[in-house]
Order: C-alpha cells, then structure tokens, then sequence
C-alpha cells in the first residue's frame, strides 16, 4: 500500500471518524449544559428567537459595519469561498462521489475554481492579518487560533499544488494535511464553524421570549 492509498484509505477513514464523533461529542456536551429555567411569562416565541438570531447575524448592524469591514468582507470571502472550493471543486466531488457519498453534482469551471480560490486565500489572510494587528483581537486570540489558521491555510496551499496532479506525492501532501485538519478541529475554536448556529441562537431565543425585536 503507498502513502497515497494510506492517507486516502485507513488514515482518511480515522481521521473522518474522529472529526464527526469529536464534533457530535462537543455539541452534544453543549446541548446537555442547557439553560437556566426562565421563570417570567413568555411574551414571544423562543424558537421563532433561535431562528431570528441566527439570520439577523448574517447581516452587518450598520452602526458596527464601518468599524468591521475587514472582519465582514474577509470573513465572508474566507468561508463562502471555502465552502465552494469543497463542495463545488470537481476533484472534491469526485473524491466524495467515489469514497463517502456516492452521488455527483455539477462542478464549477476551472476558471471559477482559480477565481474562488483567490477569494478564499485573500479573505484568510485578511483574517489572520487583523488577528494580529489589532490590540483587541491579539488579546483574546491563542495559540489555537493561530494553529487553525495556518492549518487551514496549507491545506488550501497543498490543495493548489496537487491541483494539476504531476505527482502523487503532491496530493498525498494534500491529503495528510486534511487528515490532520479533521482530527484538529473537533477540539479546537475551529468548531465555531458548528457551534455559531447554538451561541446565536441562544441569544435570538433568550430576546426572542422577552418579545424583543433584534
């Protein structure tokens, strides 16, 4: 068995496995903590709360839109880009038609899949830059912030070079980076990519009761 077939087969398989029990375990451990009983008669609906706090969220406040412009234009490029290059790459569709889910989709061109590239590459680095210039973002980031970054960040780089697959060395690299990727982000800030939906609406729900409008 070559390296390629180990990262792409058994390495693969672990990795995956860990990266849905750890991110099912966390919420899970979320869920089970619950919320403090509230006594006060409901004047609105939480659940309709939950649902409103988590859409309200993808809209900037324009009175805070000014202030975070980088964080709003990079953060947006960084994760819709992403979210494309995997599930709309035509090497990712095949590798999902082929391994995990046995079904195919329309890729995007070529051209699209550079052009988004550069999109997602641009908004992680705009990211990461504030991260470390602004005084308020250095003091409440870690070590695991930057790690997950910078993880992220190699295997985008990887997946570039093994783009044009001239050899099998370069995908592998490609493949064992995301292998580690997997198994990172179960426990790591990574998993705000889950969690988002929970912390927004919990806050949606708790205004939401108290009938106030967000």
């Amino acid at each position: 068995m070559s390296f390629l077939q180990i990262v792409e087969g058994p390495l693969f398989i672990f990795a995956a496995a860990v990266f849905v029990l750890g991110a099912l375990w966390r919420l899970i451990g979320i869920i089970r903590i619950g919320r403090k009983k509230d006594i006060s008669p409901p004047k609105a609906s939480a659940a309709a709360g939950f649902i409103r706090g988590n859409l309200r969220h993808f809209i900037p406040r324009g009175i805070f839109a000014k202030r975070t412009m980088v964080h709003i234009v990079g953060g947006y490029g960084f994760h819709l880009g992403l979210f494309a290059l995997i599930f709309f790459g035509a090497y990712h569709i095949d590798f999902l038609n082929e391994r995990i889910l046995g079904v195919s989709w329309p890729a995007m061109p070529r051209w699209a899949f550079l052009m988004v590239s550069g999109v997602a590459f641009s908004g992680l680095i705009m990211l990461w830059v504030r991260r470390i210039s602004d005084p308020v973002m250095r003091l409440i980031s870690s070590k695991d912030d930057h790690i997950g970054s910078w993880l992220t960040f190699l295997v985008m780089l990887s997946g570039c070079f093994a783009l044009e697959q001239a050899h099998d060395s370069l995908r592998a690299t490609h493949m064992l980076l995301v292998d580690i990727w997997l198994v990172y982000f179960p426990f790591s800030r990574l998993m705000h990519g889950f969690t988002f939906v929970l912390s927004r609406g919990n806050s949606g729900a708790t205004y939401g009761r108290k009938g106030i409008d967000l």
